[in-house]
């Protein structure tokens, strides 16, 4: 079978070839009906662009970077699977790079990382999207980069994050609701924004309806399943215990249910919990966890979406949105008992 070229594509859809390379590269100038006729060329005909020609005639690498330090798995895949749709779209690949160092180690690290892989950007999630040193290496390098859940407000750059501060209120007030006051929290890992979000919204659902912050019912997390069991265990051993937990994510959540279980205290009618993320875990255990769903793919997919924007014809105005984060009920919560 004859291979099909970009000169193919050309002769069959009757366009130039110039004109197949900016629909290829997703730039402008190219008409809607255009543009659609040729993406229907490019499926009738499986034409599948040459990453190596197709990055020696732009002077690109077709490859986008996706920095990451999180002990959640859940988390890492969905934020793999949102960047890859992306790629995927517009024919680019994804390298993704886990790194655990700070500081001048960390800017040593990805300047390493920029000279092998020759990206031509990179998303930052949690912790790096907040790292001022960071940025600045990269600006300095005038390396186009997108921060997924960045708390650094008025940096001039490509910024999705979700509303983690109201997620966490909103989830504080539902325990409230439910006739909740001792509620424990179990914080997040002390380097990602998010941590203090979460805590901040915990804080102002409390002062919000009269109930006084007690420094006891708060443990220090950092989001793995361990260190939710750790916290789980002090906040267990409370006396008074508290009615109700709310986890920082659902990991920490579901290592407190387990120690609960273990413990013989019936959930939800003894103890309430609850977590953030509504990543599967919250799903597929028993109880199910009362969550926050935070967007992860969602956010991960527009920032590579507006990253390779921004590479194909740099922007202005950086794009920057906030989406919501979603309270979600299930059965890990109830009405606090009156006995």
């Amino acid at each position: 079978m004859k291979k099909v070229t970009i000169n193919s594509v050309a002769e069959y859809a009757g366009v130039s070839k110039k004109t197949v390379s900016r629909v290829l590269n997703n730039e402008p100038n190219v008409s809607p009906a255009t543009r659609e006729k040729v993406l229907k060329v490019f499926e009738e005909l499986n034409y599948k662009p040459n990453p190596i020609a197709r990055g020696l005639a732009q002077n690109r690498s077709f490859i986008i970077g996706c920095l990451y330090d999180n002990p959640s798995k859940s988390y890492i895949t969905r934020v793999q699977s949102g960047a890859l749709e992306a790629c995927q779209k517009h024919s680019y690949n994804l390298l993704i790079h886990p790194c655990e160092l700070r500081g001048q180690d960390l800017i040593d690290n990805v300047e390493q990382l920029l000279t092998t892989s020759r990206l031509d950007g990179i998303v930052l999630t949690p912790p790096f999207s907040d790292s001022n040193e960071l940025i600045a290496f990269l600006k300095q390098r005038n390396i186009p980069y997108a921060r997924v859940a960045s708390a650094i407000e008025g940096d001039d750059s490509i910024s999705i994050r979700s509303n983690d501060e109201q997620g966490a209120f909103e989830l504080t007030e539902h325990l409230i609701n439910l006739g909740h006051t001792e509620i424990a929290f179990i914080k997040g890992h002390p380097d990602h924004s998010a941590t203090e979000n979460r805590f901040s919204g915990y804080q102002k659902a409390l002062a919000k309806h009269g109930i006084e912050y007690r420094e006891r019912l708060v443990a220090e997390g950092n989001f793995s399943y361990h260190s939710g069991a750790d916290s789980a265990k002090a906040i267990l051993d409370l006396e008074p215990r508290p009615t109700a937990v709310f986890a920082s994510n659902d990991y920490m959540a579901a290592a407190v249910l387990k120690l609960a279980t273990q413990r013989e205290i019936k959930v939800p009618e003894q103890l309430s919990i609850a977590g953030f993320d509504n990543a599967p875990i919250a799903r597929h255990i028993w109880p199910g966890l009362t969550t926050i769903a935070q967007p992860v793919e969602e956010m991960t997919r527009i920032a590579v979406e507006e990253l390779i924007k921004h590479i194909t014809q740099p922007q202005e105005a950086p794009f920057q949105q906030v989406l919501e984060a979603k309270l979600i009920t299930r059965e890990s919560t109830k009405a606090r008992s009156s006995s």
